[in-house]
């Protein structure tokens, strides 16, 4: 039955069809319920008045009373403006009007008390105020009680006359129909545990808050529970599949153990050691682990991921590791291969390229268990492929692959599921880990190998390109090899990005002795692969680059990371480039090329990547440039669907929302106790696809 929240938004007095369509295709607002969660997103500070003589040019939005003395027509042209004598009891200041000046001559009348609002600026001596708000003052605003929300609009919506203040009118209507409507969402006890305002009262302060006191527990209440309900809702998936799916139980380490003690070529870092016990208890623990392994490039991620295959095969399982590209897949198998040969654990590798007379072989080794190991791509999750015992199923660069994809692997096993390890060379900020991966167990590698050099990395700006050009070319004359990395496939008319194809012939032009490969997104999968073999086995020196190789090959030879119009760049970007260097013992490099020109905010991204090499560093400070949503394109998939929280700066909340949850859940991991039927009763009422179950609706 659809409720009072589900009503059109063209039935609210004020909206109609055509405002209905609009609001519906600019902001997402179809319903009473999108309205009133159509929170603003400041709050202008009307409760102090200030005098003229008060006022500097260094203060943000301020109120005045005063009277308009005279009107003034001042430049020619398209510089005319209207000004405006304004003046109190303590002195004088202009208003200025750049459009307009014909209406507001016919509106404001010298000698009448205006309330003006705007924000002060100076003029050598002269104190103005740019198209300030005026209103005549009235008995009710000259209390000044309270603080006016301003509310996200488009510029589409404010020619047709919604903005802000229409949208605030529209939500003073909505409230008075809404409040009898309005349930509680939170059981008692949480609300007294957290000394949480009641939900009536937080969404009439958060809309219209008469203090900045009454607004903090507002948003505090409808933070908390927004943050609550979506880790209620990971924490219950979770709960749901351990319940679900059963785990085969691996108590055997005997393997692990040999090789530890005879074949291991190097020590383990503390953290390496650290997921190894972690993934060792979900073994052992009877249920399916799901675990989530981040770690920065050349961390050490897949030797822990085979050192957990041989706990596998020590009980008698195989084991399944897919890659999302044949180069990424070969250059696994690769690597482990020479883990596997001294133990004579059986690894073979699956992919596109594979040839039928060795697909039959293969799969006959995977049936009848022969075979313990498969590294393969996509091929692996074909109908064909049949395990005999699947017991780990181990994904690189798990968000690569849909959901789909690696529920194929899962169900390789006929018996039971196969303990899942996702691994990401994406280091992604704790509260975004929480809300994105809430229900996975997740582990983190955050130390590097011992004898593993920090790359050393160096901004520079055009004019020092010759420089740039002379490091590249000391660096491959001691036998090392570069990447050059650009923004663009091709020249675009509105930005001035240096160009692949411009660049790799001045490239080609300043080194004619060097071979040179080239690499884009346009390239077939086939000329890809054959042009970065070239590079892998040294036959090139310089690779001319589009950002297809963030995800890419080891090559421990190349030494040098330059990266052009570095200021177009994202952090994560950046930082996954930059690891594509520092894979060998040599010192590396990477520089990042710049113009003079930078925003404040692509300085803040230059100086980060100068500054450190540590990838979770690097995700907090994207976080809190870039917002969510941008960083994981997750407003795209609707996997994060946040109405006021901010998990940039909201993640001690986060953390107590997710305890407060996890605390419920462990007393009544179904929701049945009566004290919390509210929550029960909420969430029935909300439509499947919601994802953010603190909706109204």
């Amino acid at each position: 039955m659809p409720g009072f929240f589900d009503k059109s938004i063209e039935f609210l007095k004020g909206v109609g069809p055509q405002r209905a369509e609009l609001l519906g295709k600019e902001l997402g607002i179809f319903t009473y319920g999108d309205l009133i969660q159509h929170f603003p997103f400041r709050y202008e500070d009307r409760t102090k008045f200030y005098k003229i003589r008060e006022l500097n040019e260094h203060m943000q939005l301020v109120q005045v009373i005063g009277e308009i003395r005279s009107f003034r027509m001042a430049g020619v042209g398209r510089k005319a403006r209207l000004v405006g004598l304004f003046e109190d009891e303590t002195g004088q200041m202009e208003l200025v009007w750049f459009q307009g000046a014909k209406w507001v001559q016919q509106r404001l009348k010298a000698g009448v008390q205006y309330l003006v609002f705007g924000k002060p600026s100076r003029y050598g001596k002269i104190l103005s105020m740019a198209h300030p708000e005026v209103e005549p003052v009235t008995a009710n605003s000259q209390k000044g009680s309270h603080l006016q929300p301003v509310y996200p609009t488009t510029e589409k919506l404010k020619k047709k006359f919604i903005d802000s203040k229409a949208i605030n009118k529209l939500l003073r209507v909505l409230l008075v129909e809404s409040l009898p409507h309005i349930r509680e969402t939170l059981p008692d006890e949480v609300i007294r545990s957290f000394s949480l305002t009641d939900k009536k009262t937080a969404i009439t302060h958060i809309h219209f808050p008469t203090d900045q006191a009454v607004l903090r527990k507002a948003t505090f209440r409808l933070k908390f529970e927004e943050l609550f309900y979506i880790q209620l809702r990971l924490l219950k998936l979770k709960i749901a599949r351990t319940e679900r799916f059963k785990g085969v139980v691996f108590n055997n380490s005997q393997m692990l153990n040999t090789f530890y003690k005879e074949h291991l070529p190097f020590e383990l870092t503390g953290a390496q050691k650290k997921v190894i016990k972690e993934v060792y208890t979900d073994f052992r623990s009877g249920k399916q682990m799901n675990r989530l392994v981040q770690g920065d490039v050349g961390s050490g991620k897949t030797i822990v991921a085979f050192l957990c295959m041989l706990i596998a095969i020590s009980n008698g399982y195989q084991c399944a590791f897919m890659a999302p590209t044949e180069i990424l897949a070969d250059q696994h198998y690769e690597g482990l291969q020479v883990f596997a040969k001294p133990l004579g654990v059986k690894i073979a590798r699956l992919t596109g390229s594979t040839k039928q007379s060795e697909r039959k072989q293969l799969h006959l080794a995977l049936e009848t268990g022969v075979l313990n190991i498969a590294v393969g791509t996509h091929a692996l999750i074909e109908e064909k492929v049949k395990f005999q015992k699947l017991g780990l199923a181990v994904i690189d660069e798990q968000h690569r692959f849909g959901v789909a994809q690696r529920a194929k692997l899962w169900s390789k096993n006929r018996e039971i599921f196969p303990h899942v390890l996702v691994m990401t060379a994406t280091p992604i900020p704790r509260t975004l880990a929480m809300t994105l991966y809430g229900d996975l167990d997740i582990s983190k590698i955050d130390e590097l190998p011992a004898g593993r050099k920090p790359v050393k990395t160096q901004h520079m700006r055009d004019s020092q390109r010759i420089r740039m050009f002379d490091f590249v070319e000391k660096e491959i004359r001691k036998g090392r090899q570069a990447y050059i990395v650009y923004p663009l496939i091709e020249e675009s008319e509105s930005m001035d990005y240096k160009d692949l194809m411009d660049g790799y012939e001045s490239v080609a032009r300043r080194f004619p002795d060097f071979h040179i490969s080239i690499l884009h997104g346009r390239m077939k999968s086939e000329d890809k692969d054959f042009e970065m073999k070239r590079f892998v086995k040294g036959e090139t020196q310089i690779m001319v680059a589009t950002t297809v190789i963030e995800v890419g090959v080891d090559v421990p030879n190349a030494t040098l990371m330059v990266i052009e119009n570095a200021e177009r760049f994202g952090l994560s970007q950046l930082h996954q480039l930059r690891g594509r260097v520092g894979r060998g013992a040599e010192q590396s490099y990477c520089i990042l090329m710049t113009g003079v020109k930078l925003s404040t905010e692509a300085k803040t991204r230059v100086s980060t990547m100068v500054e450190t090499n540590d990838g979770f560093r690097i995700a907090e400070t994207d976080l809190r440039l870039r917002g969510p949503g941008d960083l994981m394109g997750t407003k795209q998939s609707g996997a994060l669907d946040l109405l006021i929280s901010d998990l940039a700066s909201d993640g001690e909340l986060l953390v107590i929302a997710r305890n407060a949850a996890s605390d419920l859940l462990k007393q009544d991991p179904h929701l049945e106790s009566p004290q919390n039927h509210v929550i029960r009763h909420h969430i029935d009422s909300l439509s499947k696809t919601v994802v953010n179950w603190s909706r109204i609706s």
